[in-house]
């Protein structure tokens, strides 16, 4: 039987996007690189180049002015003539000296100074005059040529070696440098699916209870019809209630918003106080025990009201009748501003203590329609606070939500403690979110 190897998934558009524009930058950062290797190659060569003419030149002026036939400076062949007697260096290549530079110095011409090719060899070629005598010195620059070819030879070798190492780091940093942007378009696209998911169940119901509810007019009771507009009214709150908190998650991400000294021990009555009636329905006991002094941090009240909120529904959501949700606010070292949440309801694995906190992670126990929004925003909120939030439970033994703020650094202000109805969260009905708290 023939093995099918997995096919790998097909990749979005936006990935093959990615993808390409990874590779343009590695090969334009390589065409750059190239190109600014060539330039100072080319720098170096033109600058070795010109340093080889001006030795030629000088090791030809120094054998007009010091040497004989019999001792040249190495690389040169010397010409002497005198009283019409020409002698030259033992050896001197074919084509040497050049007779109509000797013949134009000897005319009365200034000294000359040349380039000559000679079987195919390059010399620099200088004739003058040294008192009675009339010398030639020609400097053959095979040598230099050679290391001209050298040199060629190593900055070939180099650009390609340069450039092999260059796509690879190229590849790598654009690899790198698209990692963030790849990895946002991954939880943008988790995030439009979840929450295309959880907004479609809520607008399912309301359109089949507004369905129902239009056939029924006419025909059911007051008490009927008040049931189900009741019902309806539920489930446009749980959707109000989904948005508010998607709409409030983008704006954290844009900007925190403004920044004011904050009571957490006021927003936390707030919390308990909203949740008496509920509670007593419920039969559950919700306290909230302030440690000594003031609780004063910096941030946006709404959102810090949000995060109590949602911590003190979802501790009420997984907490059985008869148990006991408290809400404690301390400064437990100085400059951190501590509220934790404790309840003595289901618990949860210590493993799960992170995943509480992702976007739409909801457990199986716990009561009410359970969004798995809450805790996700109450971490993003505190983080951009600047704090920090925790989970700690036990199967069967509750679970313990601290939030740390940083304290603040208030000096002779007064904060105020009124209690304010437009709460981010709705009185009556705010859903938990995972199991645990």
């Amino acid at each position: 039987m023939p093995i099918r190897l997995p096919r790998r998934p097909a990749r979005s558009p936006e990935q093959r996007r990615l993808a390409a524009a990874q590779w343009t930058i590695t090969w334009r950062i390589s065409l750059v690189m190239s190109v600014i290797m060539l330039i100072v190659g080319g720098i170096v060569y033109t600058v070795v180049l010109f340093a080889q003419r001006a030795d030629a030149e000088r090791e030809t002026q120094w054998g007009i002015d010091h040497n004989t036939v019999e001792s040249p400076p190495v690389c040169v062949w010397m010409t002497v003539e005198r009283d019409g007697a020409v002698s030259s260096t033992p050896g001197t290549p074919a084509g040497l000296p050049v007779r109509s530079s000797l013949a134009a110095v000897r005319a009365g011409a200034p000294p000359v100074l040349e380039r000559v090719e000679r079987g195919g060899e390059q010399y620099t070629v200088r004739t003058a005059r040294r008192g009675p005598e009339l010398v030639q010195a020609a400097y053959g620059e095979r040598f230099q040529r050679a290391d001209r070819n050298h040199l060629l030879l190593a900055f070939a070798a180099a650009e390609a070696v340069g450039l092999l190492l260059v796509a690879a780091a190229s590849g790598m940093l654009a690899r790198r440098s698209m990692e963030p942007l790849s990895e946002a378009l991954d939880r943008q696209r988790r995030f439009v699916a979840d929450a295309s998911h959880e907004l479609r169940t809520p607008l399912t119901q309301l359109h089949t209870r507004a369905q129902l509810l239009a056939r029924r007019c006419g025909s059911e009771t007051p008490q009927q019809l008040s049931t189900d507009l009741q019902r309806l009214v539920t489930g446009t709150r749980q959707l109000g209630d989904v948005i508010d908190d998607l709409l409030l998650s983008a704006r954290l991400s844009q900007s925190p918003g403004s920044r004011d000294p904050v009571d957490l021990t006021a927003l936390a009555e707030e919390a308990v106080s909203a949740e008496d009636v509920r509670a007593q329905e419920m039969g559950l006991a919700v306290r909230l025990r302030p440690g000594p002094g003031r609780h004063v941090v910096v941030g946006t009240g709404p959102a810090l009201r949000r995060v109590i909120a949602a911590l003190v529904d979802n501790a009420m959501g997984h907490t059985p009748p008869g148990g006991e949700v408290t809400v404690s606010v301390d400064t437990p070292l100085p400059g951190i501003v501590s509220l934790s949440v404790r309840d003595t309801g289901v618990g949860f694995a210590p493993e799960e203590a992170a995943r509480l906190f992702e976007r739409f992670a909801r457990g199986s126990a716990g009561r009410g329609r359970r969004f798995g929004l809450g805790l996700a925003l109450a971490r993003e909120v505190v983080e951009s606070h600047g704090g920090r939030i925790t989970a700690e439970g036990r199967p069967g033994h509750g679970a313990l939500f601290t939030v740390e703020l940083p304290a603040a650094r208030v000096v002779g202000e007064t904060v105020p403690r009124e209690r304010t109805i437009a709460s981010c969260l709705s009185v009556g009905g705010r859903r938990p979110d995972v199991p645990g708290g």
